[in-house]
């Protein structure tokens, strides 16, 4: 395991795409990419938190904008646009998103305002496409990070606090059916309850999963078996499958996700690892 990056605020939602790793920083509200050699290219800074990423066909980027609940687009020359705005449709966060090969962008929100609230209340995804929004009744718990399979098919849910992963059928018309359990984490050690940030696809049809509570990140098969296991020393929040033949696995690490303990200690890394399988489909 090696060092790519060290001394960042709070990384979250990685995407490797034509040979660099783009990530958000919370804290620091900012997009940025790196190289495999650990240089940092500023592609935006938000007045906001930075959070999920995509990018439409014509290849400018989406970034979520999670305490303004919109999704912003990235256009080439830097300038930032809303694309998406769900301010009135959500009193929570939004989060993670997943763009598809069409464009179309689906995005999660927490369901909560804050943990005084009932964590467990259940929420919808959004779908935009064309800057339309469409409202997916999907009853999860706490939405996180989302893959889509390479035959543009299958959508597979985090779902953070319910310590499981669900699938979708993707519809013609983007849209979401035949919701289904993908893989129950285990629950049975209430001392050791994996809660399923960040996610990536391998090529055997795999998900790693990084497990913030329990200092992990996780290789899980359809089903639930954990088929492989990288223990860490610290917190892992997210992960992505890139590099050359996409054969490097990315995990974004902190010791806290405290706002300002992150902003203070900035103990967040991104850390690189060989493996087997590489990566596929999306993000």
């Amino acid at each position: 395991m090696d060092i790519l990056l060290d001394n960042q605020a709070f990384c979250e939602s990685p995407r490797w795409r034509d040979g660099w790793l783009y990530y958000s920083d919370f804290y620091d509200q900012c997009v940025w990419k790196v190289n495999l050699l650990g240089q940092k290219v500023l592609i935006t800074k938000l007045d906001d938190q930075p959070s999920g990423l995509g990018w439409l066909p014509d290849k400018s980027l989406l970034v979520v904008s999670m305490r303004k609940r919109k999704v912003l687009r990235i256009c080439h020359h830097g300038n930032q646009s809303t694309y998406a705005d769900f301010s009135n449709l959500t009193k929570f966060n939004c989060n993670d998103m997943v763009v598809d090969n069409l464009g179309r962008a689906y995005i999660g929100n927490f369901g909560y305002r804050n943990k005084i609230e009932n964590i467990s209340k259940s929420t919808n995804l959004f779908l935009v496409n064309n800057k339309q929004i469409n409202v997916l009744n999907c009853e999860l718990t706490f939405p996180n990070g989302m893959v889509i399979f390479p035959d543009g098919k299958t959508l597979v849910v985090a779902e953070t606090y319910a310590h499981r992963l669900s699938a979708f059928d993707i519809d013609t018309n983007g849209t979401l059916k035949n919701k289904r359990l993908w893989a129950q984490l285990p629950t049975n050690n209430i001392d050791h309850l994996p809660t399923p940030d960040g996610i990536c696809l391998d090529a055997e049809g795999a998900i790693w999963v990084a497990s913030p509570n329990t200092y992990e990140v996780l290789r899980l098969q359809e089903g639930g078996e954990v088929i492989d296991k990288i223990s860490l020393d610290t917190k892992a929040f997210a992960c992505m499958l890139g590099g050359s033949n996409r054969l490097k696995l990315f995990i974004l690490t902190n010791k806290t996700s405290n706002r300002q303990k992150c902003l203070n200690e900035r103990s967040g890394k991104i850390l690189v690892t060989d493996v087997n399988v590489p990566g596929v489909g999306l993000p």
